[in-house]
């Protein structure tokens, strides 16, 4: 068995610690270890090697974390612009053997009965090898509004006792709270096999790859067709496939339950109690983190004075609460967020907000993560802006030039081979370079220690995208 993970996305309700360029599934948030870090370690158990599903930007991300899970012999193939599941797991099935079954989870949901998720994992193999396909559906525990849920029949034999393999009635949108409400009472009668009842939605799913590829051929045509078109015209290097961006914008955007799931005939559901949680607010990040005495969640920069079950996060400053239940309070060293608990879902609401404004806070944090190493803006105010910059050994920026502004660089440890113009020179700690608008330059780390410079930009217009590559390693855009 194959595994697929989808590793994209922004992670839009988790802001301000997700970001569009440090999503939710690449922050360490347990254990320090991110949601995908332990997707794929949970996926080794049962997976003989995984295909990761990602665009450019993350897909540095992804290797720089599987490298420290000393996790190198996976696959990874570029979607140059995302067109939601139903084309990123056509397109990775294509990759694959057809008789091949495959296991599809997204890269940033928690589950922490594994010994309950390699049963439930071993129940749909045999469903999936029986040409059906199959999703998890996850057990209610209350009436939750941020899930799509999934009505099943139940008229099914029994097998140990448990559920096994129901047939699929409809799938249904995210309700509002007195439907999820009526939902949940439904389930009052879950453990009879004569009753239809709703599971929650979980995203998870198990087929062959041809019969998948058979279904999405049968019922959305269109996407089917131009994801074979996209295929093969990618190219192979190594454990890396890439989609052009041209074929990537002629598929149709559609999800795996519009496009496949809500139309087949084939699919079955596995009933899953594996403790299972998307991390997809911050009223469920706050279930699942340890808590005080009274409730907080454990922090050991909060000092707390009579608050209550409160959802404290930020490791930079000291948070003092007084008085304050019910609340959740997320500090980074640029956005601070605070909403009452219940109302984390409208986060959405505010990244909206930031890209009308044109806003960087939605996209980067003051620290961004690049192939070569990491940037962390100290300073940006009109006119200039100063930079933190951290090369890993054996790395080197794009050979690139800007328009709009002049740059020093001062070198503060390790040695750095800096190109500027025509001119190629060592630059070691304390010396500085200057690199004029307009200019073309490079700075390589060819040592065995980063490289780390501070980087003043002097010029009118001092963005991330003025920037042209004329030649890069990593095969990016007009974007450091």
């Amino acid at each position: 068995m194959k595994g697929i993970i989808l590793a994209g996305g922004s992670g839009t309700r988790l802001w301000p610690i997700s970001r569009t360029l440090m999503p939710k599934q690449f922050v360490k948030l347990f254990d320090n270890k991110s949601l995908f870090q332990l997707t794929v370690e949970r996926n080794s158990e049962i997976c003989e090697s995984q295909l990761i599903v990602t665009n450019v930007e993350q897909y540095f991300l992804a290797m720089d974390q599987l490298e420290e899970l000393k996790k190198t012999n996976n696959k990874y193939l570029l979607e140059p612009v995302g067109r939601n599941t139903a084309p990123a797991i056509a397109l990775a099935c294509l990759a694959l053997d057809k008789e091949e079954i495959v296991l599809v989870t997204p890269s940033d949901h928690l589950i922490k009965n594994e010994i309950e998720y390699q049963k439930v994992i071993e129940k749909a193999k045999e469903l999936a090898s029986q040409d059906n396909l199959v999703t998890f559906g996850i057990k209610p525990t209350f009436a939750e509004t941020g899930f799509g849920y999934i009505e099943v029949n139940g008229q099914l034999k029994m097998e140990n006792g448990e559920l096994n393999g129901l047939n699929v009635i409809r799938f249904h949108e995210k309700p509002n709270i007195q439907t999820a409400k009526t939902y949940f009472e439904t389930n009052s009668q879950f453990s009879s096999v004569n009753s239809q009842f709703f599971l929650w939605n979980s995203g998870m799913f198990m087929f062959k790859a041809g019969v998948f590829l058979e279904e999405l051929q049968k019922y959305s045509k269109e996407i089917y067709d131009e994801c074979i078109k996209a295929y093969k015209n990618s190219s192979h290097d190594n454990n890396l496939i890439r989609i052009k961006y041209e074929d990537m914008l002629k598929i149709p955007d559609n999800s795996i339950d519009y496009a496949v799931m809500e139309k087949s005939k084939k699919v079955k559901v596995v009933p899953s109690d594996i403790d299972w949680s998307d991390v997809g607010s911050f009223d469920s990040f706050y279930n699942e983190l340890e808590k005080d005495e009274n409730g907080n969640s454990k922090n050991s920069n909060h000092i707390d004075i009579n608050s209550k079950n409160n959802l404290i996060y930020g490791n930079k400053r000291r948070i003092a609460t007084i008085d304050i239940e019910d609340l959740i309070i997320v500090d980074t060293p640029d956005a601070l967020l605070i909403s009452k608990k219940g109302s984390s879902q409208k986060v959405k609401k505010v990244v909206k907000k930031l890209k009308e404004e044109n806003s960087e806070l939605n996209n980067i944090h003051l620290t961004g993560y690049r192939p070569w190493g990491t940037y962390t803006i100290l300073e940006d105010s009109k006119g200039y802006k100063i930079k933190r910059i951290e090369v890993k050994p054996g790395k080197r920026l794009s050979l690139q030039k800007h328009f709009h502004r002049n740059e020093h660089w001062i070198m503060v440890s390790g040695t750095a081979t800096v190109t500027v113009g025509d001119e190629t020179k060592l630059i070691r700690p304390n010396e500085s370079t200057y690199i004029k608008m307009g200019e073309i330059h490079r700075l390589s780390n060819e040592g065995k220690i980063p490289v780390v410079l501070i980087e003043a930009q002097v010029g009118e217009y001092t963005g991330e995208d003025d920037i042209i590559r004329l030649d890069d390693d990593y095969k990016r855009g007009e974007n450091r």
